[in-house]
């Protein structure tokens, strides 16, 4: 069986729903909840010893897309995260995991926010299956060089899409 992922907050290809766009609080001009989706997997293969998740926006007028959630070292035992796991206040991700700093500065979901009037910016949603326990990652490590440790360590990846416009 391959990996693959789904969601109970949206079906691959759908318009994500307002509470997943980003809120107010960041000054980018929307008001929606910032609620990271709830996503479940299986399918991972054997040697998987941690996942990753991101969230990304290869539409974002930045040249080099634009990073909405990283969270790493998911133990492999863990298939689902909760709705809202990627606020760092909500207490939700999984003891070990780790959520590293987004193209917003910092760690934690950020939700769609693409400049009006442009075309249906597309987020993908991606589950890594990863060989190492551990990547040696702090909060702080730029999603670039996640990108990296997980291009040499992923064993499966599998990922939704969801859009958004305004």
């Amino acid at each position: 069986m391959a990996l693959t992922v789904t969601s109970a907050s949206f079906k691959d290809g759908d318009y994500l729903g307002p509470d997943h766009i980003l809120s107010a609080d960041y000054g980018f001009g929307c008001g929606g909840g910032n609620k990271s989706p709830q996503l479940r997997w299986v399918g991972a293969p054997d040697g998987t010893r941690s996942f990753a998740v991101t969230c990304f926006d290869p539409d974002a007028p930045t040249g080099s897309g634009f990073w909405h959630w990283v969270v790493v070292n998911i133990p492999a035992n863990v298939t689902e995260l909760p709705l809202d796991a990627g606020n760092p206040a909500s207490g939700k991700l999984p003891a070990g995991a780790l959520q590293v700093r987004t193209d917003f500065g910092k760690p934690g979901y950020g939700g769609p926010c693409p400049p009006e009037g442009d075309h249906p910016h597309r987020y993908l949603f991606t589950v890594f299956a990863v060989s190492m326990e551990k990547l040696p990652v702090t909060a702080d490590t730029s999603a670039a060089v996640v990108g990296f440790y997980l291009n040499f360590n992923t064993v499966a990846k599998a990922s939704l899409m969801g859009l958004y416009k305004r």
